[in-house]
């Protein structure tokens, strides 16, 4: 077959193709917002062909790598597009990081270049001499620093480049676009490498499975720097809709910005949740349409659904990994559900959900025969994915990356059961199921029965040392304001509402320790209470 044969029923698919497209349609209309300033899609295509070009000017090529230290305010967004349209791969670094940590993922990158917002410079300038392959310092001065980063500002670097078209250097589907790193909670953080076929084809799941459209307004709750942003980075461009960014997420702003810019969509973690349902001037909100959220990056409780639907909100949760683009599956709605009332509602919308129509392959196995289990809803097993949406490999990590893909599926780590309507139910992650006893116990379904008291904010479930039973749950809780309760008001309330074995047998007040994205860091709870002391987790 000849190239130009080839060239006629072929196009390498590439999430920077979705600007283009929209520019083309959307020219005048509306892209970014951010405080004082808009774009329209014809100013921001400009300001990422500038970025491309600066970046092109300073000796970034294909394949090198660009990291970006910056929170959901227009250069995050411009950069999704320019690195990677010529053929370098971005590097989203989490925000809320110590300064070791950025500084091992900066160099275990090979980043050439750093954009840093000037937030982040206190963050960055102690250890700036021990980044070893930086030659590039851009400031981001959007805010004021004491001490800024000696380097070129955002805009002025801006300005070295032209806004003439640039066409995306991406000749093989499975260049890497991006690498994100994971939160490394059992060891040093690995690069997630994603690739730009599964970017370009996630987003467009994400379009299809949130019912994005042009007249979308998209509020960024959601750190870009996570997944990408769950790909909607590209998913709300390819749709041309409008993102609407927002530096920091609190309850207060996230309403004012839902009020004031008619926002359609957004995406948050459980605890962003938790935020805006227990807001006093939630129920004053005037939505003036039909507000719809993604949950994700913990199984959230009932309650919590329950909270924002009874605020007149459309809570879907969405299931995945940082390995899967994020998202993998959806709790896809039935209308046989339509009459349940809002509790069983919210039941089912625990779930994590059926395979996006972009993704597919996901099933729950036994981890050692890799056989499935029974669709019964009890029997538990691992969660495991493949198909065009699954990373490249761990950068420069091959046994981790062989590890990952045993048996020719992606292991997720995460415990679960499938029902017989073949939704998947997430039962814990393998190291957080509790054997008590020689009974497992699922800390979700501990923390789920908690969640119900009226009083209880947040709470998590870990395992303690027991000398009879090995060992038994542990409740962390965090109360609503002004509220009260002893250590045996938690404990009689699950034994009303559990099994009495599955009761924690002890309760500690205060607040829980999170990553960056909002995830409860249980593991962090857990290695307290079994410190000096061996776990064993089959």
């Amino acid at each position: 077959m000849s190239e130009a044969q080839n060239n006629v029923f072929f196009d390498v698919l590439t999430p920077v193709s979705f600007l283009i497209r929209s520019v083309s349609i959307y020219a005048d209309k509306t892209a970014v917002v951010y405080e004082d300033k808009r774009y329209t899609y014809q100013e921001f295509y400009n300001r990422v062909n500038r970025l491309a070009s600066a970046l092109g000017k300073i000796g970034v090529a294909k394949g090198d790598k660009v990291a970006f230290i910056c929170p959901n305010t227009p250069p995050m967004l411009e950069a999704h597009y320019a690195v990677p349209m010529i053929g370098a791969a971005l590097v989203s670094v989490n925000i809320r990081l110590s300064a070791r940590e950025v500084v091992y993922i900066i160099n275990h990158s090979d980043a050439k270049v750093l954009v840093v917002d000037n937030e982040f410079a206190g963050l960055i300038k102690p250890v700036i001499g021990e980044l070893s392959n930086v030659k590039t310092v851009v400031n981001i001065c959007d805010v004021s620093a004491e001490k800024p980063l000696e380097g070129m500002e955002y805009e002025e670097f801006l300005q070295t480049g032209s806004d003439a078209p640039i066409a995306p250097v991406v000749d093989d589907e499975y260049q890497i676009a991006t690498i994100n790193y994971t939160s490394g909670t059992t060891g040093l953080p690995k690069g997630v490498m994603y690739h730009h076929r599964g970017a370009f084809l996630n987003a467009l799941g994400e379009a299809v499975e949130f019912s994005l459209t042009s007249q979308s307004n998209y509020l960024w709750t959601l750190p870009m720097f996570h997944c990408n942003g769950w790909c909607y980075t590209w998913g709300v461009t390819a749709m041309g809709g409008v993102h609407v960014c927002l530096r920091r997420v609190v309850p207060e702003e996230i309403y004012r910005l839902i009020e004031k810019e008619s926002i359609s969509h957004l995406c948050a973690a459980p605890t962003v949740l938790i935020g805006m349902a227990n807001y006093p001037g939630a129920k004053d909100v005037k939505f003036s349409r039909k507000l719809e959220v993604i949950t994700a990056g913990a199984p959230p409780a009932p309650a919590i659904i329950k909270s924002m639907e009874e605020l007149g909100v459309n809570v879907t949760q969405v299931y995945g990994l940082t390995e899967v683009y994020g998202p993998h599956s959806i709790c896809e709605w039935q209308t046989r559900w339509d009459g349940l009332s809002i509790g069983e509602k919210s039941e089912i919308k625990a779930r994590q959900g059926v395979p996006y129509v972009t993704s597919l392959h996901m099933d729950v196995v036994d981890p050692v025969t890799m056989k499935p289990v029974p669709r019964d809803g009890r029997t538990i097993g691992e969660i495991v994915m493949r198909g065009n949406n699954v990373m490249l490999g761990y950068y420069k990590d091959p046994k981790a990356t062989a590890d990952a893909f045993a048996g020719g599926w992606f292991h997720s780590g995460d415990l679960a059961a499938i029902h017989p309507d073949n939704y998947v139910q997430i039962m814990d992650r393998k190291k957080d199921i509790i054997i008590s006893g020689g009974e497992n116990i699922s800390t979700v379904e501990v923390e789920n029965a908690i969640y119900q008291h009226p009083d209880v904010l947040e709470v998590a479930v870990v395992s303690t040392p027991d000398e009879k039973w090995g060992e038994v749950p542990k409740a962390f809780v965090v109360l609503k304001q002004g509220r009260t309760l002893t250590e045996k008001d938690i404990i009689n309330h699950c034994k009303e509402n559990l099994a009495r074995f599955k009761a924690p047998k002890s309760v500690e007040f205060g607040e829980l320790p999170k990553t960056a994205t909002g995830k409860i860091q249980k593991f962090k709870l857990r290695d307290k209470e079994w410190a000096g002391r061996d776990r064993k987790v089959n």
